[in-house]
């Protein structure tokens, strides 16, 4: 069985951070092994929220003591989500290292986020260059949406072509970039897969729930963790969140347990 060690933010209401991306995983049959880099009570744009930021030095103490029980050399991959500050991201960066020291093979995903349209970024801006300048080098696979791909290629994205410029500019073997506008009633997917571009458009949706980017990522890591394909395992990551928005369809947040899950190990 594969497994996977999985860090970011823990929402309890919302289908945000941890959830989403790890639904598709363990779906998959993986392995999922999780930390927290918050743990909050629901999304912050909503209008009351609550929380506490798990310390990168009790985050260490936990994969410390993972290694110390000698489980640290057993995962195949390595995913990293939402980081607030940047003691996070340093962090994020040691253990990816540590990690390859047991196995070079491993698998690193590096889902940077760091913000979104229209507020732009929402994580402390020092944390955001920290991920930029360390943790996108250190990535095989890095799954940005329009701005944080635009922030992290020090560009403004705003077409198809943009996207794959500022994708290849990052320089690391697999960049899917998701939200890219492509017209007025759709929105671009855009895969760069050494140094080969692919495009492929989706329906724009005004009341899209959060946590999508989420989701495609735990999607497309399943697939890849499968042995799929990079461009299968986008395709596929591509279906998975328009299943997911369709059994979301009236709600504010992302339904999981209403997706129809019975494709996903077609």
């Amino acid at each position: 069985m594969r497994r996977i060690l999985v860090i970011s933010s823990h929402v309890a209401q919302d289908t945000v951070g941890l959830s989403p991306t790890i639904t598709p995983l363990q779906r998959a049959g993986i392995e999922v092994v999780s930390l927290p880099t918050v743990v909050l009570s629901n999304h912050p744009a909503r209008e009351n929220c609550a929380g506490v930021v798990i310390e990168p030095a009790a985050l260490e103490k936990m994969t410390a003591a993972i290694e110390a029980n000698g489980w640290l050399g057993s995962f195949d991959a390595v995913l990293s989500g939402y980081l607030p500050s940047p003691g996070h991201a340093v962090w994020i960066a040691g253990l990816v290292q540590r990690m390859r020291e047991f196995n070079p093979l491993i698998i690193y995903v590096c889902d940077p986020i760091l913000g979104d349209d229209p507020g732009g970024l929402y994580i402390d801006a020092v944390a955001a260059a920290v991920v930029r300048d360390t943790l996108v080098p250190l990535a095989d696979v890095v799954t940005p949406n329009r701005f944080e791909l635009g922030w992290l290629a020090r560009t403004d994205v705003q077409s198809v072509d943009d996207a794959a410029q500022a994708a290849l500019a990052l320089g690391r073997p697999i960049v899917a970039a998701t939200s890219i506008p492509a017209g007025t009633d759709e929105l671009a997917n855009v895969l760069v897969n050494n140094g080969n571009v692919l495009a492929r458009n989706v329906e724009k949706l005004a009341d899209a729930p959060h946590g999508t980017g989420d989701l495609f990522t735990g999607f497309l890591t399943a697939q890849l963790l499968r042995g799929a394909s990079v461009t299968d395992a986008w395709n596929h990551a591509i279906q998975g969140v328009g299943y997911g928005l369709e059994a979301s369809r009236g709600s504010d947040r992302l339904m999981l347990p209403l997706i129809d899950w019975a494709w996903l190990c077609s």
